[in-house]
């Protein structure tokens, strides 16, 4: 049986510019069909090179926001990280929080 992704796995395909397998890992752990993950993981690949450091901080705040008792904070991050808005977003929160609670 093979481990379950994890935001590590994610972060080092996406780092290493391997977008392909960081859409597969995002997808999964996001819950989020395969053009969507594309395209979120572009958007983190993205922000991660013009944000820098501060981006990078605020997305290891992740795995904290999602385990807070209410719903903004992750939904704040996951916005500002993977671009994502409406339902997409709404589904996504819901599965981190899901997984990580």
């Amino acid at each position: 049986m093979a481990n379950e992704p994890t935001f590590r796995d994610f972060a080092a395909a996406a780092m290493g510019g391997k977008s392909d397998e960081a859409a597969r890992v995002l997808g999964e752990l996001l819950g989020l069909e395969p053009a969507a993950a594309a395209t979120a993981a572009a958007h983190f690949q993205d922000r991660a090179k013009t944000g820098g450091q501060d981006f990078m901080m605020k997305a290891m705040g992740l795995r904290q926001a999602v385990t807070a008792p209410d719903d903004a904070p992750a939904r704040e991050l996951v916005a500002t990280c993977f671009g994502l808005d409406g339902a997409t977003l709404d589904g996504a929160v819901t599965t981190l929080r899901a997984r990580y609670r």
